[in-house]
């Protein structure tokens, strides 16, 4: 049987400032599965990554038409609350972004903001447990989130942001800016998170998203007759395997090849 999607994203277009930035997107996304989203730079990827958690709301000059359906739900008609949208779809930046607070403090943090009533304790081993930390740090949850390393830092991230019992997890280039061991350990850590989140990952890394992802996305800069303008499409959308080893479009053999990007 075939599951119901998580998103449905519909003749999606994003601009800043009147400028396009995303044009004509369409794609589904089955839960609990990792999607990777590729492509050169500037083609729109982290842009489109923030549009599943209306981040782009916070961007002056910012325009989303079409429509992202999120479990059915039209997340940009105008009786939806950004928050509580982002409560459902959590975040991890490209560089670990720890709270100058105790360990334990930055996973309590947004279950505390958000009037949680359960035993925060229980909570935050339950959620360091799922980020693959809580060894490493049980004994030192009072100590500063500032002393670990950048690896520990950004499943420390990843503990906070499943704190809030999200459903979806978004990760902009989660280990871009880790050491090949740390970046092994946040990649088996989704390969777990998958079995309760769906996650959708923003990568440079094609070796990673052939890694990790069961589907992939290939976005391509488009760039109009005076070439001042340009924007990103949805070139390609489909089993990883299949973008990786028999691509429909020669432009993402063209990226996945190396021969540019």
């Amino acid at each position: 049987m075939s599951q119901e999607p998580a998103f449905s994203v519909r003749d999606l277009h994003v601009s800043y400032g009147g400028q396009p930035a995303l044009k004509d997107v369409g794609m589904d996304i089955e839960p609990c599965k990792i999607i990777a989203v590729i492509g050169p730079s500037g083609c729109g990827k982290s842009t489109l990554l923030r549009c599943f958690n209306r981040m782009n709301d916070l961007i002056p000059g910012a325009k989303i038409t079409g429509e992202v359906l999120y479990n059915g739900q039209d997340i940009y008609a105008k009786d939806v609350d950004p928050v509580t949208i982002r409560r459902s779809v959590g975040m991890v930046f490209q560089r670990p972004n720890p709270f100058p607070k105790s360990i334990r403090d930055n996973v309590a943090y947004g279950a505390r903001i958000n009037g949680y009533k359960g035993n925060m304790d229980e909570l935050v081993e339950r959620s360091l447990r799922g980020a693959a930390l809580w060894d490493e740090v049980k004994d030192n949850l009072n100590k500063s989130a500032l002393s670990l390393s950048g690896g520990q830092q950004q499943r420390l991230c990843i503990a906070r942001a499943i704190a809030v019992e999200p459903d979806t997890i978004l990760m902009d280039e989660p280990a871009s800016a880790l050491d090949p061991v740390a970046t092994s350990k946040i990649e088996d850590l989704m390969q777990e998170l998958k079995e309760k989140y769906t996650i959708i990952i923003v990568t440079h890394n094609m070796q990673q998203a052939a890694r990790v992802s069961d589907k992939a996305a290939f976005l391509y800069t488009e760039v109009n007759e005076t070439g001042k303008a340009r924007w990103g499409i949805l070139v390609e959308y489909d089993d990883t395997d299949r973008i990786f080893t028999n691509p429909r479009d020669k432009r993402t053999e063209d990226y996945i090849s190396g021969r540019f990007g």
